[in-house]
């Protein structure tokens, strides 16, 4: 969604993640009052990248850009759709999965990234569903396997017809030799409450479950013949929708695409600006404050639309990130930076904690938590750094939170223009991690002594030693040694193992209980970056092959 798209000196194009419903080759999308119907018809030659067909309704990143678009809309320009339904319109054929020739012709890097995607993906429809936002209802019309299945998962209900040759399966160990990149595994024992020796039996086999026994195992919620399907489908669409909390009518707000350059430097926005050194292998994600006062009632907030800040720098921040992830994977630490109006964020935090009953809002909440969510599972560094131009506050102070390392100056005692970090209701569960808590629980590891220190500073400007003393910063350098501090500390954690630092980072950026989603982001960490960089891993097919246990002996952490 963006409406400038530039090359890089060097010719090359990067990949991006804006499309149009005019532009959608693999979905089609239909709104049928407050149901909404997401049909996949994947074009067999129109890939992403050349040199494979996506035959039998299997998907490349390019798909999941598409299907995440189509997601969005509907959160955003369809407010009175409750329910979304993910069916297709191939007979016989829901899903086929990742493309296995497209993961045969792919880097290990492009690999592991568009797992990434899927599962932030899928994890989004789980979140707007969790949040009283969208309901999602899987039709199964036909054959769901590996990923196919995956997506149905990834929804409220699953509905399979009772044909007598669909099946549901998640051949990967049978077939390939591989675990189900997104999340599958995770799925059917913490959400579907599969039993294990089941589960076992299901996953171990490649030639999948039809429908009267996938219900029996938990594998769908509802089977209906071929007959009744399109009226069992209408019931149960009708069902979730009453379970939503998004309004019978509304204006919706148009995505308008967003306003981006694109040059050697970097990628630039009109309120996030990320500055890379290659040489360094760091980005520097600037983001900014509103440049003026926003609207704080609801008319003037529906008025702003795609424009008001809140949405605006989510939108953009969101970008960024995919953008980096994809197309700059040599620049290991991120430098996470603010600037701007401390007020304004506060004000912005207000209007939101003020008006969560409204959809909009509710909405773009949701696109916020989201987007921070993205940053956490990242495998970069993140570098929090806080000078006197810097405004972490509320909202953007969850930049700071988010970082593996923070650095804030310390100011002589009685200069004006000291940076200051400034707390807000905002910071305490609003925009949680996929774990389910607020960024400052996860950094105390469960100490709510801690977290009630902290919001007892709700709206005080907290200079370096106080925000030092309620360990909202991890470090504190005055004047005199801030450059070299800084310095030294970004050109020693280049120095570091990317592949150590990527597992390091993911062990610690998630405390205390675990959740299905830091255990699906877990594995895949752990489990799938190794399978996909084994030597030989792919076939002269794309196939990746089976190899035998002396293989599991060797982990291979990659940052990607």
């Amino acid at each position: 969604m963006s409406a400038v798209l530039e090359e890089k000196a060097d010719g090359q194009r990067p990949t991006t993640y804006d499309t149009h419903p005019d532009r959608y080759r693999h979905w089609h999308l239909t709104v049928d009052g407050e149901i909404a119907t997401l049909s996949m018809n994947v074009s067999e030659d129109h890939g992403l990248k050349p040199g494979y067909k996506l035959k039998l309704n299997s998907y490349d990143l390019g798909v999941d850009i598409e299907l995440y678009d189509a997601l969005n809309r509907i959160r955003f320009e369809h407010p009175a759709v409750k329910c979304a339904v993910i069916t297709s319109t191939r007979e016989r054929m829901f899903c086929s999965g990742a493309n296995i020739y497209m993961l045969g012709l792919s880097s290990h890097a492009w690999k592991v990234n568009f797992c990434k995607f899927t599962n932030e993906t899928r994890n989004g429809i789980e979140d707007s569903s969790r949040h009283g936002s969208l309901k999602f209802l899987a039709a199964l019309n036909g054959t769901a396997a590996g990923g196919g299945y995956e997506l149905a998962l990834a929804c409220d209900e699953i509905l399979m017809t009772d044909d007598r040759s669909s099946t549901v399966s998640l051949p990967e160990v049978a077939l390939l030799g591989v675990l189900p990149g997104t999340g599958g595994l995770t799925r059917l024992t913490d959400k579907r409450k599969v039993r294990r020796d089941l589960a076992d039996v299901f996953c171990s086999t490649s030639e999948g479950v039809r429908a009267d026994r996938a219900k029996q195992w938990k594998l769908v919620d509802h089977v209906a013949r071929p007959q009744q399907f399109t009226e069992t489908l209408k019931a149960r669409a009708a069902a979730l929708a009453a379970q939503s909390q998004r309004p019978a009518s509304g204006t919706g707000i148009a995505l308008t695409p967003l306003l981006r350059s694109i040059d050697d430097a970097g990628y630039h926005y009109s309120h996030v600006d990320v500055a890379i050194d290659r040489k360094a292998r760091t980005a520097t994600v600037t983001v900014r404050a509103p440049e003026q006062a926003q609207p704080a009632d609801l008319a003037g907030i529906h008025a702003a639309g795609a424009q008001w800040w809140p949405l605006l720098v989510a939108r953009e921040l969101d970008d960024a990130i995919l953008m980096l992830r994809t197309n700059d994977l040599e620049v290991g630490t991120w430098i996470l930076m603010t600037r701007g109006d401390a007020s304004f964020v506060l004000a912005c935090d207000a209007a939101l904690a003020q008006h969560t009953e409204d959809w909009f809002v509710r909405e773009t909440l949701g696109f916020l938590r989201r987007t921070l969510a993205r940053l956490d599972v990242s495998s970069r560094t993140l570098f929090a750094i806080v000078d006197p131009q810097s405004c972490f506050t509320g909202v953007l102070a969850e930049l700071l939170l988010a970082a593996d390392r923070s650095f804030m100056l310390l100011a002589p005692e009685g200069d004006e223009s000291a940076p200051a970090v400034v707390l807000s209701p905002m910071n305490f569960g609003a925009v949680p991690m996929v774990n389910g808590t607020s960024r400052l629980a996860n950094r105390f590891c469960g100490d709510t002594k801690a977290v009630t220190d902290a919001k007892a500073k709700i709206g005080e400007r907290l200079d370096a030693q106080a925000a030092l003393a309620l360990g909202l910063v991890t470090f504190a350098p005055d004047d005199i040694d801030w450059d070299e501090e800084v310095r030294l500390a970004i050109e020693e954690r280049a120095s570091l193992s990317p592949d150590a630092l990527t597992g390091m980072e993911a062990n610690l950026r998630f405390t205390g209980p675990e959740t299905m989603e830091t255990r699906i982001f877990g594995r895949l960490t752990a489990w799938q970056n190794w399978i996909f960089n084994r030597p030989n891993a792919v076939g002269e097919h794309g196939a990746l092959k089976v190899f035998g246990s002396g293989s599991r002996a060797k982990f291979n952490w990659e940052r990607v």
